[in-house]
């Protein structure tokens, strides 16, 4: 049998590439998608050289046309596509009286809008075949709003809703939908800036106090290989210094 597909659509430096390293090591064949493909090569070279099969592709998930074409073009050259991931973020902090029109819609795009068409085309390919996966990240933002990320929070949410609707549709027809609230700081470049910004030192914090993007991964792993009779569909994950 040929290896199963999946498709990671916002395929980013840290919770993207562990998710694709997790899968690829699993056995399937790692599609990845990310506004500058290009920078996917070395993701790419890294898994093959494990012995992995990953194949990159310039995709802006917020565009319609550009979805469709890289699900069509998966399904068609590469195979069917078992399990979908949505990891596209759109964290930005402004003060509400800071945050304009244009930032407010292009986080929402990100982080809700992209969802939809990411969701609509998976299930459009999953549906006939009676079987598939379909995951969303999600963030603390999912849950609650924070002072400065208004955007972020209602894209966020809009996200965990529809991926509610989603699972109580597509869950009958054999369609597990997940949704992953990531309630934590992931250990990214972007986290220790902010928490330097913070006057916080990430280096002198306990061990274990950012989350590591492969401990995301393998809750995802984990989900996909759920038996039907007990599905998730939320799944909050935190480091256990998080105050929650």
């Amino acid at each position: 049998m040929s290896a199963p597909v999946a498709l990671i659509v916002g395929a980013g430096d840290y919770i993207g590439a562990a998710i694709a390293r997790r899968f690829a090591a699993g056995g399937f064949t790692v599609c990845m998608g990310r506004r500058n493909g290009d920078k996917l090569a070395p993701l790419v070279a890294e898994i093959e050289a494990a012995g992995g099969r990953a194949i990159g592709y310039t995709m802006d998930a917020r565009d319609e046309d550009s979805t469709t074409r890289i699900f069509a073009e998966i399904e068609a050259e590469v195979g069917p596509i078992e399990l979908v991931i949505f990891n596209v973020g759109g964290n930005v902090r402004f003060p509400i009286r800071e945050t304009t029109s244009r930032v407010f819609r292009k986080v929402w795009e990100m982080a809700c809008f992209a969802g939809f068409l990411t969701g609509r085309e998976a299930a459009r390919h999953m549906v006939p075949r009676g079987r598939g996966s379909l995951f969303f990240t999600g963030a603390s933002a999912s849950m609650r709003g924070n002072a400065g990320f208004a955007a972020f929070s209602a894209g966020k949410a809009g996200l965990r809703a529809m991926a509610q609707s989603m699972a109580r549709e597509l869950g009958p027809e054999n369609i597990h939908v997940a949704h992953l609230v990531i309630d934590a700081g992931v250990d990214t470049a972007f986290v220790r800036d902010l928490w330097i910004s913070q006057g916080k030192d990430p280096d002198t914090m306990p061990p274990d106090s950012l989350m590591r993007p492969e401990s995301v991964a393998e809750a995802y792993w984990t989900l996909h290989h759920q038996t039907r009779d007990g599905w998730t569909f939320e799944l909050d994950l935190r480091p256990w210094g998080e105050k929650w």
